[in-house]
């Protein structure tokens, strides 16, 4: 995938400058109870520092250190969850991103793509969740994890309900030394997580596909066009969302600010989503030929009674006809005047049903 490496305007650097240079006062995040930051935290060598603000914790990671003093490596890690555009926009002056960045982030509705602002990594993944509805089905439901990378710090904007990254925080602190490779660790960990849920997905699909696979080609029949294709909308979501990710986790990978440590953990990840795209394709490719094995199975049902309702009409049309032939009330017709008319006439009825039903039956027709 091409990267994109865009430079704004001069206004727009005036208020997009990295944080922590001289001619720049710091801007101050409060993060309140109705605000979408969900945590923040400051980290140095893989260890989280008690900070009162997020102000403090930038600050503290861009400290320059005392003289003869080794620098510590330390990040900051904001996590948001359905941010408005005021909030980013306050995270963008304090964390330097550029606008038309924070302008994917805020709208969200992004394909999975890796850009480059001005040092600036900008990782944009799908989420996946398989929930049921209140109709007793499940389905694919999506949402987005937006990444945004750079040397000291790591902000993670989440839409929808799916990819909470709660988990992944505390597992990441309970591991201070992969936390110390810095934000490169982070982000790695995020798409660990989004991957695994695509992997839980893509089982759930395809355990129900079995379901209906089975339900097809039972003696017990019903009618089961409308989950096929219901299933086959849920892979569509699948593969949109696994589909274009594999290229921006490659590229990733060869970044310079990726540790040597973690590239072979993305390639890994890569791995993992190769082989989800492979299992999605797989389902994609099995339900085309189970709605094709429905649909026939439906028309040798509907011939079938086809044939049983021309059988029994060709059965009705015997009596049918000798009725309606003595109905003409001709007045010369010799069998009206016969005692035996009526015995005879409803014996050849019988015997001319009884004949055409044993035929059909021995044809298969009922």
């Amino acid at each position: 995938m091409a990267m994109t490496r865009v430079r704004p305007g001069i206004a727009t650097k005036a208020l997009f400058k990295p944080l922590g240079r001289p001619a720049r006062p710091a801007v101050s995040i409060r993060p309140d109870r109705d605000s979408a930051i969900i945590d923040w935290a400051a980290y140095v060598d893989g260890h989280r520092v008690p900070v009162d603000n997020l102000t403090e914790a930038v600050r503290l990671v861009r400290a320059e250190p005392d003289a003869g003093a080794a620098s510590p490596k330390g990040f900051v890690w904001v996590g948001l969850h359905d941010p408005d555009a005021a909030e980013l926009e306050r995270l963008a002056e304090v964390f330097g991103l550029h606008p038309l960045a924070v302008e994917d982030a805020i709208h969200a509705h992004q394909r999975p793509k890796l850009e480059r602002y001005d040092g600036v990594q900008f990782f944009v993944m799908k989420t996946v969740g398989y929930v049921g509805r209140a109709s007793g089905v499940e389905a694919v439901e999506t949402g987005e994890i937006m990444v945004f990378c750079g040397p000291d710090f790591v902000v993670t904007v989440r839409h929808g309900a799916h990819g909470e990254l709660g988990p992944v925080r505390r597992r990441l602190e309970a591991n201070p030394e992969r936390l110390a490779l810095g934000p490169a660790a982070v982000v790695h960990a995020v798409a660990d997580r989004v991957v695994d849920d695509y992997m839980c997905v893509a089982d759930g699909v395809q355990q129900d596909i079995d379901e209906v696979e089975e339900a097809v080609f039972s003696p017990e029949r019903g009618n089961e066009a409308g989950r096929i294709y219901r299933l086959k909308r849920e892979v569509i979501h699948l593969k949109r969302a696994v589909g274009p990710l594999a290229s921006p986790l490659r590229t990733l990978a060869g970044r310079r600010f990726v540790p040597t440590e973690i590239r072979e953990y993305f390639r890994d990840v890569e791995d993992h989503v190769t082989r989800v795209q492979e299992q999605v394709e797989s389902c994609d490719e099995l339900l085309n030929p189970i709605l094709q094995a429905h649909m026939t199975q439906v028309t040798v049902d509907d011939n079938q009674d086809m044939r049983k309702i021309s059988a029994w009409g060709a059965i009705l049309m015997v009596p049918t006809a000798i009725a309606g032939i003595y109905g003409m009330n001709f007045t010369h017709m010799p069998e009206l005047g016969w005692a035996f008319s009526y015995p005879v006439v409803m014996c050849l009825i019988g015997m001319s049903c009884l004949l055409l039903h044993r035929g059909f039956r021995r044809n298969g027709w009922l």
